[in-house]
């Protein structure tokens, strides 16, 4: 096992649980310091090679999981892994799709998933999960 982040890095939100994860904008440069161990990327097309393990989930931009089933898979494993790794959820801006799958992680974790976009905008980044659809996603993520 590694270390998991830093918790006063930029982009990493504290889940309830202590787990950390780092949301992340892939239009901006990759911060200094340690890499990620694992990586879940979302975004409408396959993103490219990392040197790190990762998992892709086709998730168009503004849009909802291409695969719901998948998108639970993958986000219970990066919640799994969050306890000893360093995990890292990142779409292109860092904000919409990054957004709402650390909402539904945090529902994982065991914020109700009613409350869990307010978690995520006090603890992350205010204008995370951008669209109506996305946040009505999180609410039913839970059930």
């Amino acid at each position: 096992m590694t270390e998991t982040w830093n918790p006063t890095d930029p982009g990493v939100l504290r889940l309830p649980s202590g787990r950390l994860v780092r949301g992340r904008g892939l239009r901006r440069p990759l911060a200094d310091g340690p890499l990620p161990d694992f990586g879940v990327y979302l975004l409408g097309r396959q993103p490219p090679e990392v040197p790190w393990d990762s998992r892709w989930l086709r998730w168009p931009d503004f849009w909802l999981p291409a695969d719901r089933a998948d998108a639970r898979k993958i986000l219970d494993e990066a919640w799994a892994r969050a306890a000893g790794e360093r995990v890292e959820i990142a779409c292109a801006g860092g904000k919409g799709r990054t957004g709402t799958a650390l909402a539904c992680i945090a529902v994982i974790d065991g914020v109700p998933a009613d409350e869990a976009v307010d978690f995520v905008r006090r603890n992350y980044d205010r204008r995370a999960v951008e669209t109506p659809w996305q946040r009505r996603y999180v609410r039913h993520f839970g059930g």
